[in-house]
């Protein structure tokens, strides 16, 4: 069984600084696209997106950086308490086998 294949994601600033390298002069899809690495369909549909819906464009999972932080946060102080769990118990061990 073959793996999912996994997307790049992109972030919101870069598919604008993407587009609007675009309407430099001189600068055209295809460059801008293999300067990146992306291709000229995803550019295209993220220049119609920005297009249709302007400044509510590429709105991302709905994850703000305050929220990512608490998170992340949350699962430090949990990993913490693990360790010091585990070192607790080597602790008691190692005084016990002697």
């Amino acid at each position: 069984m073959t793996k999912p294949k996994r997307y790049k994601r992109y972030r919101a600033e870069f598919k604008r600084e993407a587009i609007l390298r675009s309407t430099e002069e001189g600068m055209t899809d295809r460059v801008i696209c293999a300067e990146l690495g992306i291709s000229e369909r995803q550019f295209r549909r993220w220049r119609g997106e920005l297009e249709l819906l302007g400044t509510e464009a590429f709105p991302g999972q709905g994850r703000t950086r305050d929220q990512e932080l608490a998170d992340l946060k949350r699962e430090l102080a949990q990993v913490k308490k693990e360790r010091d769990f585990l070192k607790e118990a080597a602790t008691f061990f190692a005084k016990n086998s002697k």
